[in-house]
């Protein structure tokens, strides 16, 4: 899937490494897009958000040491209905 454009620079499956207790672990974890730098985006097709997908969000942002993701679940009528922003510190 391409959902590139210029002034949205993304990259889809974007792994990570990240440490622990001055361990390097490589077996971090692969976002399914990761938009501008700044936006992790998670997509499932799912009946519905659990704890395990939102705490699942939340891991990444700290990780990552971003603020805002993006979980969509396209197994929705309405789109925006299936849409969940998961913010981690979040300073404007």
């Amino acid at each position: 899937m391409n959902l590139k454009k210029p002034e949205f620079p993304s990259r889809e499956k974007k792994a990570y490494l990240f440490q622990y207790d001055n361990i390097i672990l490589d077996v971090g974890f692969r976002c399914d897009f990761l938009v501008d730098k700044r936006v992790i985006v998670e997509c499932k097709s799912i009946k519905q958000f659990n704890e395990i997908d939102l705490a699942q969000a939340l891991n990444y942002l700290r990780i990552t040491k971003l603020q805002v993701a993006l979980l969509i679940n396209f197994n929705v009528i309405v789109l925006k209905k299936g849409i969940k922003r998961i913010v981690n510190n979040f300073i404007e």
